[in-house]
C-alpha cells in the first residue's frame, strides 16, 4: 500500500478494492436493517467500526511504509470482521476483499495461510448461521479464495516480468549512452591524432627544412657580421622556436592512453577497463620482451586493439577476448581473438559512417600506411581472430 510506488493502474485497482470492501459492509447493514434482524443495531455498529478501521489504514503513514504496521492493521480489521460474521451471515462476503489484502500485505506464505484461515472462518460462520453444514455453502468462500490467490499470483508474476523488462531497458539505455560516449571520445582522439600527423608532416617538417636552409645560407654569407647575417640568424632562430612549438603541439595531441606508459601497459589497461565496464573477460598476453616502438606504430596498434575490442563488445556477444602482443621475426604483431558469434568476412558490408564504427577497411588503411598487414579469420558461430603486423624499424630489428 505504498502510495509512492503506485502506478495509475494500481491506483484504480486499489480504489476498486476499497469500494468493494465498503459496499459489502453497507450491503450487510442494509440487509440487517431492512430484514428486521434481531441484532441489527449491533450489526450496524460493528460494520461501521470495521469500515472506519479499514478507512483509517491507508491514511496512516506507518501502514503505508511499514509491513509490520500494515500486518497489525490488517489483523485488527480481520478481528472486527470475525465479530461481524458471528452476528450475520452477510458478513461472509467481506472475506473476498480481505483475501486480496492478505495476499498483498503479508509475506507469501503468511498471506496464503491467512487466506485459508479466513476462508475456513467464513465457511464455519455461514454453516453456524444455517444450523447445518452444507458442502454447497463452502463453494463460495473457497472459490473466492482460489480466485484471489490466482489473480494476485498472476499479477505478481506480471509485475516481476515488467520490472525485469524495465531494468533491461535501463541497462540497454545506459549501454547505448556509454557506447555513444566511447565513440565520441574515440572520434575526438582520432581527430587529435590526425591533427598531430598533419602538423608533424607539414608544419614541423617545413620549419625544419627552413631552419636547415637558413643555416646553410648563413654559412655562405661573405660577411658574417653584417645585417644580412643577423637577419638570417634571426629568421633561423624564429624557425627553430616555431619548430619547437609545433613539436609541443604534436606531443600534446598524442593519445592519452600512451601517456607515461608503454604500448603493453596501455593494452593491459584496455583489458582491465573492458572487463570492469562490460560483461566480458578481457585478457592481455605479452609474448616478448617489451621494446620501444615509434609513436606511429604504438598509436596504430593501440587504435586497432581499441576498435577490435569495441566491436567485440558491441556486436560479437562474446564472453572472452584475448589480446596478444609479440614479435614475429622483424615484425611486431598484435592479435585480438574472441569467442563470439563470428561473421563471414567475405560478406561484410562497408562500415556505415552514420554508425560511428571503426571498420576493417579503416584498420587496413592504418596498417598499410605503416607498411604492415591486417588479416581477419572468422566464421558464423566460431568467433573472430584479428592479426595486425607492422614492420619493425631497422634500428630495432
Amino acid at each position: 500500500m505504498n502510495a509512492a510506488a503506485l502506478t495509475p493502474t494500481n491506483r484504480v485497482l486499489t480504489w476498486c478494492l476499497h469500494l468493494l470492501f465498503l459496499a459489502l459492509l453497507v450491503l450487510a447493514m442494509a440487509r440487517a436493517v431492512a430484514g428486521g434482524h434481531p441484532r441489527a443495531t449491533a450489526i450496524v455498529v460493528v460494520a461501521v467500526v470495521c469500515g472506519a478501521m479499514y478507512a483509517a489504514g491507508p491514511a496512516l503513514p506507518r501502514v503505508r511504509t511499514s509491513r509490520l504496521a500494515a500486518a497489525l492493521w490488517l489483523g485488527a480489521v480481520s478481528a472486527v470482521w470475525l465479530v461481524l460474521v458471528v452476528l450475520t451471515a452477510d458478513g461472509v462476503w467481506v472475506a473476498f476483499p480481505l483475501y486480496f489484502l492478505q495476499l498483498h500485505l503479508l509475506p507469501r506464505r503468511a498471506g496464503l495461510v491467512a487466506v485459508i484461515a479466513t476462508a475456513l472462518a467464513a465457511v464455519t460462520a455461514f454453516s453456524a448461521h444455517q444450523g447445518v453444514f452444507n458442502p454447497a455453502a463452502a463453494i463460495g468462500p473457497l472459490l473466492g479464495a482460489a480466485v484471489a490467490v490466482a489473480v494476485v499470483r498472476g499479477y505478481q508474476a506480471l509485475y516481476r516480468e515488467s520490472e525485469q523488462r524495465r531494468r533491461l531497458i535501463e541497462e540497454l539505455t545506459a549501454t547505448r549512452a556509454e557506447l555513444a560516449r566511447a565513440e565520441h571520445t574515440a572520434g575526438v582522439l582520432a581527430e587529435r591524432e590526425r591533427l598531430a600527423h598533419e602538423i608533424h608532416d607539414t608544419l614541423a617538417q617545413g620549419l625544419s627544412s627552413i631552419q636547415l636552409l637558413l643555416r646553410a645560407a648563413e654559412r655562405q654569407l661573405p660577411d658574417a657580421s653584417g645585417n644580412a647575417a643577423r637577419y638570417v640568424d634571426q629568421a633561423r632562430q624564429a624557425a627553430a622556436d616555431n619548430l619547437a612549438e609545433a613539436r609541443r603541439f604534436v606531443a600534446a595531441l598524442t593519445p592519452p592512453a600512451l601517456d607515461d606508459t608503454t604500448l603493453a601497459g596501455a593494452l593491459e589497461r584496455l583489458c582491465a577497463t573492458t572487463s570492469t565496464r562490460h560483461r566480458i573477460t578481457a585478457r592481455f598476453h605479452l609474448t616478448c620482451d617489451p621494446v620501444p616502438l615509434p609513436t606511429a606504430h604504438e598509436v596504430a596498434l593501440l587504435r586497432i586493439a581499441q576498435a577490435a575490442v569495441a566491436n567485440t563488445v558491441r556486436h560479437a556477444g562474446a564472453t572472452t577476448v584475448e589480446i596478444t602482443l609479440g614479435h614475429l621475426g622483424d615484425e611486431v604483431a598484435l592479435g585480438v581473438v574472441d569467442d563470439g558469434t563470428g561473421f563471414d568476412p567475405e560478406r561484410l558490408l562497408a562500415p556505415d559512417p552514420g554508425e560511428g564504427g571503426f571498420g576493417l577497411a579503416a584498420m587496413r588503411a592504418r596498417v598499410r600506411a605503416l607498411g604492415g598487414s591486417l588479416t581477419v579469420e572468422s566464421a558464423p558461430g566460431h568467433g573472430t581472430a584479428l592479426a595486425a603486423r607492422l614492420p619493425l624499424p631497422e634500428a630495432l630489428s
